[in-house]
């Protein structure tokens, strides 16, 4: 297709937006009384208009029935977290046994961490990305002195080529296979945050497996974004947080994928809780544990409902939708952003570099944006202007626009304001 920098052009693409009636599902903030162009979905996705409801359900049924709502709510809340797992796996691409919810997304990396990082002999090293999210760096440090190991010799951090933003597939298999033997485990973000880049997780954990060490996943930037295939990758284990796409709200209850090799063992190293008990016998009280089957073993706590309605009230949308329409539209408008980007860097002489890959492959629906020789003055500029998008150090805008509710005129929108910042800037600097 052959876009045009047009308010027209964009206007009919939405016309032909399959999906642009989800927008009017989620609550937009406003500036000057209009609404935002939202690009930090990557960051917080907007409140859906039925979370409100969802919640509400189960305050009415605390008022109404107490303690009895545990079992007498419309959606019981004992088995609350249970409505999740067939959905979720359409996400991430797993089969229902394998996926559930439960506290949040480094809680959950950790406790995984507990069955899956079993340091022995010279296999103790754990690879992972350089500069990867600060809390990943932390808790594989912690976890890594919690052992009694040296984070500094026992750490293998992948590194970028020099001048390159990017990890290059070839790099990182080299490096598992150099690490070898003395590999104990691969953890790594399965969507880089900084510039988007999606990683190739197939043949990555191909390759871990093939020097004998466990592969999990921090899925923060890949669920509900890009297609994942859990199962047929083999992948060990994986945990994502569901408040970035899959609009949850704000700290909201992170997913967690447990591969169904390690279903049913009791043997298994796992700090364990009564709602990871077998589900029949759980009120027994019985002193010896016995795992529910599938990953729900590694349930600790009963269910935070409250805090899953609205993680429910969205995967009912995801569900509706499905993977394969929202990756469709997110290719295009994605696409569409970066043609404006480049139409408006021709504009306005200035120099933008896009530092997430140009292959489809390689990006989901984060586009990220080196501004030489603009600075935080011009992502202020959008940000008083109504465009409310994600700043990074040294000199990066992060633009993510969600396909369940941004708009093609939106990227339009976001184009002409760039373009007025930039402009704004060069006439004060003349003066």
């Amino acid at each position: 297709m052959q876009f045009k920098n047009t308010l027209e052009f964009a206007r009919e693409l939405d016309k032909q937006d399959e999906l642009a009636r989800y927008r009017a599902q989620f609550i937009f903030p406003k500036h000057k009384g209009k609404e935002v162009v939202y690009f930090t979905g990557n960051s917080l996705g907007l409140q859906p208009r039925s979370a409100a409801r969802y919640v509400e359900e189960i305050m009415t049924d605390w008022a109404n029935l107490a303690v009895e709502g545990h079992f007498n709510a419309e959606k019981p809340w004992w088995e609350y977290h249970e409505r999740f797992s067939e959905k979720l796996a359409k996400v991430v691409g797993a089969k229902p046994a394998e996926v559930s919810v439960m506290n949040t997304l480094t809680v959950n990396l950790h406790l995984l961490m507990v069955s899956f990082y079993r340091p022995s002999g010279k296999r103790y090293k754990i690879i992972c990305e350089e500069k990867a999210f600060p809390s990943d760096q932390y808790m594989i440090s912690s976890q890594v002195r919690f052992h009694g190991y040296d984070p500094d010799d026992a750490i293998v951090e992948l590194k970028r080529r020099d001048g390159e933003h990017n990890f290059r597939t070839e790099d990182i298999l080299a490096k598992i296979a150099e690490v070898g033997d003395e590999c104990a485990l691969v953890l790594i973000g399965g969507v880089n945050y900084y510039t988007g880049q999606v990683l190739d997780m197939e043949n990555i954990t191909k390759a871990g497996h093939q020097i004998g060490a466990i592969v999990g996943w921090d899925l923060a930037h890949a669920a509900g974004n890009i297609e994942l295939k859990l199962s047929d990758w083999k992948v060990d284990f994986a945990a994502w947080c569901s408040y970035k796409y899959m609009n949850s709200g704000p700290g909201n209850v992170s997913g967690y994928f447990v591969n169904e090799k390690y279903h049913g063992k009791k043997d298994i190293p796992r700090f364990e809780g009564w709602w990871g008990h077998n589900k029949e016998r759980r009120f027994l009280m019985e002193p010896e544990f016995q795992p529910e089957s599938g990953a729900n073993a590694w349930q600790i706590s009963n269910a935070p409902v409250l805090a899953l309605a609205p993680y429910l009230a969205s995967l009912e949308m995801f569900d509706e939708v499905g993977m394969p329409a929202l990756i469709e539209k997110r290719n295009k408008i994605v696409a569409y952003l970066e043609f404006i980007l480049h139409e408006i860097d021709k504009e306005v002489d200035s120099s933008f570099e896009i530092i997430t890959p140009a292959q489809q492959e390689e990006r989901g629906t984060q586009l990220s944006v080196f501004l030489h020789g603009e600075g935080r003055e011009l992502f202020t500029y959008l940000m008083e202007n109504g465009v409310i998008t994600d700043w990074r150090e040294p000199n990066v805008i992060r633009l993510a626009p969600a396909p369940f509710y941004c708009s093609y005129e939106d990227m339009y929108k976001f184009g002409q304001v760039l373009k007025q910042g930039i402009q704004n800037k060069k006439s004060i600097s003349k003066l």
